[in-house]
């Protein structure tokens, strides 16, 4: 819980609503690739009500006021994680992916809120560590994921098309 919002899974009628704010944050990401240049990419965004169906997967948002302030999908089953690189194989591990926060929500706190119930949760379960993936165009997530004690694999870095994705986990 954070300070004037609420961490809850999202409900199917807050689906679209979700896409559409993943969309818009990622898109708005200066030196990330835009809806024409990984399309599949974007339509996973936008229809990002489908990572609540795979085995596992938690799709977390952050409210306030009825209003959603960002989001994040959480998965105890790295074999449903949907990444390139070594992560799908990864042992004893949760993830976590496409963590998006408005911009009219940041500086709140929401991002953080949202990383550190994916970090309760691989608590939970019995994971001792937690893998996430970034790319140069988040670096103030990055910055973010830093200060929560999580360091960088190069072990699980891979490129999607030409864009270099870096690897991060954190043991717990």
């Amino acid at each position: 819980m954070g300070v004037g919002f609420l961490i809850r899974e999202a409900r199917h009628d807050e689906f679209d609503e979700l896409g559409r704010l993943m969309v818009a944050v990622y898109a708005g990401l200066v030196g990330f690739p835009g809806p024409e240049e990984q399309p599949r990419y974007y339509d996973l965004l936008t229809h990002i009500g489908r990572m609540a169906e795979k085995p596992g997967a938690k799709l977390l948002v952050a409210v306030a006021e009825g209003r959603i302030l960002g989001g994040v999908v959480h998965f105890s089953d790295m074999a449903q994680y949907g990444s390139g690189g070594s992560a799908t194989g990864e042992r004893d591990a949760s993830g976590f992916r496409l963590l998006a926060v408005g911009p009219d929500a940041r500086g709140m706190g929401v991002g953080k809120a949202l990383v550190q119930r994916c970090i309760d949760f691989a608590k939970e379960e019995g994971h001792g560590q937690v893998i996430l993936h970034s790319t140069e165009a988040m670096k103030v997530a990055w910055g973010m994921y830093e200060r929560l004690g999580f360091e960088r694999s190069p072990d699980l870095d891979f490129l999607q098309g030409e864009l270099p994705v870096f690897g991060f986990r954190l043991r717990i």
